[in-house]
């Protein structure tokens, strides 16, 4: 059996950033996300701020950022992106702005590891709740959520993809995560 890790990304996992979450999102959100958004995930635009993304690092002060990789065996298999920062009435904002596990790797833990590993970052960063923002349509991820002790908390949002609207629902909860099922 491979050995499942989550680690932080790091330059030279950007590439397999964007074909994970280009392949992945093609297929999850098809029908939701137009076709012509979904090719500008494979760009050179994606691609710089992935890296971008990975460069920035822990951070410091008000505004962290962390992007984390799961590997399975020689295999990289998904990323989540977590970011801690000031919001509103400087109450800080923990949130998760992507957690992407290929489908072909899924119900393997990955997820749960991934969300694990940004939570542990953001607790250690000072916060103690997180938020995700997920698309009403995708039951898949709010299940995820779901079992990760995070519910929706009455805010959506609506995000114009140039060709439709994509009604999203934010999901939250604390950071001393109890995963339970897989």
């Amino acid at each position: 059996m491979a050995i499942a890790a989550v680690r932080p990304a790091a330059d030279s996992d950007v590439d397999e950033i964007v074909r994970i979450q280009a392949d992945t999102w093609r297929v999850a959100y098809a029908g939701i996300v137009p076709p012509e958004a979904l090719e500008q995930l494979r760009g050179d635009q994606a691609r710089a701020a992935w890296a971008d993304a990975v460069a920035a690092g822990a951070g410091s002060g008000a505004e962290s950022y962390w992007v984390f990789v799961a590997g399975e065996g020689e295999w990289t298999v998904g990323f989540c992106a977590a970011a801690r920062y000031a919001g509103r009435e400087d109450r800080d904002i923990a949130e998760i702005s992507a957690l992407v596990v290929e489908p072909r790797w899924a119900r393997r833990g990955h997820g749960g590891r991934l969300l694990a590993a940004a939570a542990e970052a953001l607790r250690a960063a000072g916060s103690e709740r997180g938020r995700a923002w997920v698309p009403e349509t995708d039951a898949a991820t709010r299940g995820f959520y779901a079992r990760a002790g995070w519910a929706p908390d009455g805010a959506v949002r609506t995000l114009d993809t140039g060709v439709r609207t994509v009604r999203e629902v934010r999901c939250s909860g604390p950071l001393d995560l109890v995963l339970t099922g897989s």
